[in-house]
């Protein structure tokens, strides 16, 4: 029975893909692969079939099926095989692989925007005619751990503005459930746009961590800070006094009427408290404001003490944001500028609720701060600069 020729090949995925477009591909892509892998054993044992020649490398030993799920569905391809003293297997296989690589970025990039590893592998088995397995869901998704490192750990430069913030999340380690703290650094830079620096996962304890992971960042490059946005966390507070501690401090004021109302004797008090805090804190200027947090504090000494005492103590940490130009106010006076991207990592968990490891936090995290701060980057302008503090010496 004669060989087809390379142009009967050609000619008959040609006819596939003109009579059956999308439904022919697998079959074009079956038979045109097969072809380079057949053509890739000739070149190798550098004999056609049957020729007789000093130098053929090995013998041809027929072929053996493999099934490779694609975006296109599952295909088998026919992988030649050689005896003899010459290893071979061809190039345009990964041995051992079963799902095209681009298939498994594709589960990865679902794994990382929210999608359950049960959802990505019904999607799978739904457009692609094969079943995909949660542990394969996860080994795709550890293929971003190539890509992410060198985000996390890029050079970076001058960010006058620095905003941090500090979230819990469980993951499970020896069988026991632990708080796992994600810390979060984002930057405005001379340009007045936004990116976010680093993230860090840990177990470790918090004044530990946090002043690691503020020490990673100088480590990195980051200079010029002249003004610091947080919340009360503490490891980002000792972080902040040893590594940043000429550095003026704003606490984040929606924070700060969040941690008021722990101190209010009433519920039915709690609102009016809030509204109180917050006229001080929209006052036009700081001397107002202290003035206006005085009465707040006088008002309420003889009916809740202990929330007029918590108030002195506390609230004029609320109030460094006044000392910048008053168009960066508004922006700079909460971490808010960080509460979307929370937003946006607090809904995965609520797919994955619990991460067996440290690493299984920090891939999904890492992959959505590297996105959104790309957008930010190539985005509008945040801030306008030209009125910009200068950095504590």
């Amino acid at each position: 029975m004669p060989h087809p020729t390379d142009h009967d090949r050609l000619n008959h995925v040609l006819q596939l893909l003109t009579e059956q477009g999308a439904t022919g591909f697998a079959e074009g892509i079956r038979l045109l692969v097969n072809e380079a892998l057949r053509v890739e054993r000739q070149q190798v044992l550098q004999a056609q079939p049957y020729e007789r020649t000093d130098t053929r490398q090995g013998y041809a030993n027929g072929y053996k099926s493999k099934t490779l799920t694609s975006r296109v569905g599952p295909i088998t391809f026919r992988v030649p095989q050689v005896r003899g003293e010459t290893a071979f297997y061809p190039s345009a296989l990964e041995k051992g692989l079963r799902s095209e690589p681009a298939l498994k970025l594709a589960l990865a990039e679902m794994y990382v925007q929210g999608v359950s590893t049960r959802k990505v592998s019904a999607l799978v088995a739904e457009r692609c005619g094969a079943s995909v397995s949660s542990p394969q869901v996860s080994e795709g998704a550890k293929l971003l751990d190539a890509e992410l490192p060198p985000w996390r750990e890029r050079t970076l430069g001058a960010y006058p503005y620095l905003v941090l913030a500090a979230r819990y999340e469980k993951v499970r380690r020896n069988g026991q459930l632990l708080d796992c703290a994600v810390l979060l650094a984002l930057g405005i830079g001379p340009d007045g746009k936004r990116a976010l620096l680093g993230v860090s996962v840990a177990l470790s304890e918090a004044e530990v961590h946090g002043r690691t992971f503020r020490q990673s960042l100088g480590q990195r490059g980051l200079c010029g800070v002249a003004f610091i946005v947080s919340d009360d966390h503490v490891g980002l507070q000792a972080a902040r006094t040893a590594v940043f501690p000429a550095v003026p401090w704003q606490r984040c004021q929606f924070h700060l009427q969040q941690n008021a109302q722990a101190y209010v004797p009433r519920l039915d008090q709690r609102a009016e408290v809030a509204r109180a805090i917050r006229s001080g804190f929209e006052s036009p200027s700081r001397p107002a404001a202290e003035r206006r947090l005085k009465e707040i504090v006088a008002h309420y000494t003889p009916s809740a003490p202990k929330l007029a005492t918590w108030m002195e103590e506390n609230l004029p940490q609320g109030l460094a944001v006044f000392a910048l130009p008053v168009a960066h106010q508004k922006r700079l006076r909460t971490s808010n500028a960080l509460e979307r991207v929370n937003q946006e990592i607090k809904r995965r968990p609520r797919v994955a609720r619990l991460f067996p490891y440290e690493a299984s936090r920090l891939r999904p995290v890492t992959a959505l701060l590297a996105e959104t701060s790309e957008e930010w980057e190539s985005g509008k302008i945040h801030l306008n600069m030209e009125c910009q503090p200068q950095p504590s010496v």
